[in-house]
């Protein structure tokens, strides 16, 4: 596994000031969609009612092969969480959810290994699940629910896949209230972003 991360804040890479927690609204975009997934043991599980559901999720799309953006992505997930484990209220109201869209090849037991990679020791960190799909064909109306296109690069010897990054913040009601690309998924603003929706339930009770 990788170490735990420093004490030291991690800064922002946003060229704007990130607002407070809560001085914004992020209404809801629409549904996120659920589906047949495999955690990392090879249990069946429904991606929404399963492994999204009761808590809000940030929600990543990747493949463990990828050789340029998903890396980043990965980064920039495994520091969201350092970050969140710096927080006690957090870990158990929030979670992270990487999943393939490469099922031939990330098994479970690819995932797993992965997983082991990147995940935190940290105690105080929230949970990250590492997902796969069943086959080809249940992964299909995800990656369409999700607006995720991945297309087979001819120029590619090792599986490439040509693909947008796309990550999902997703209430604990299973609804999307923000959608980050690469250059906007900077884990200090995707964690104001959980803090403006924690406060935003608390408000709401």
């Amino acid at each position: 596994g990788r170490p735990a991360a420093p004490a030291a804040e991690v800064p922002s890479t946003s060229a704007f000031p990130i607002p407070a927690p809560g001085s914004y609204r992020l209404p809801p975009i629409r549904p996120a969609a659920g589906g047949a997934v495999l955690d990392e043991t090879g249990r069946r599980l429904d991606l929404l009612g399963g492994a999204l559901r009761g808590r809000v999720s940030v929600l990543a799309l990747i493949y463990t092969r990828c050789g340029d953006v998903c890396p980043l992505a990965n980064a920039d997930m495994a520091r969201l969480q350092d970050l969140a484990a710096r927080d006690p209220g957090l870990a158990g109201r929030m979670r992270l959810v990487t999943l393939s869209f490469d099922p031939e090849h990330d098994t479970p037991e690819v995932m797993r290994a992965f997983a082991a990679t990147w995940r935190s020791p940290d105690p105080a960190a929230p949970a990250w699940s590492f997902l796969t799909a069943p086959d080809r064909a249940a992964l299909a109306p995800v990656l369409a629910a999700y607006d995720q296109r991945v297309d087979a690069r001819p120029d590619s010897a090792g599986g490439g896949l040509s693909h947008l990054f796309r990550a999902f913040l997703i209430d604990r009601d299973g609804r999307i209230r923000n959608i980050y690309s690469l250059d906007f998924f900077d884990p200090a603003l995707v964690l104001t972003d959980v803090r403006t929706l924690l406060i935003e339930e608390t408000r709401g009770r």
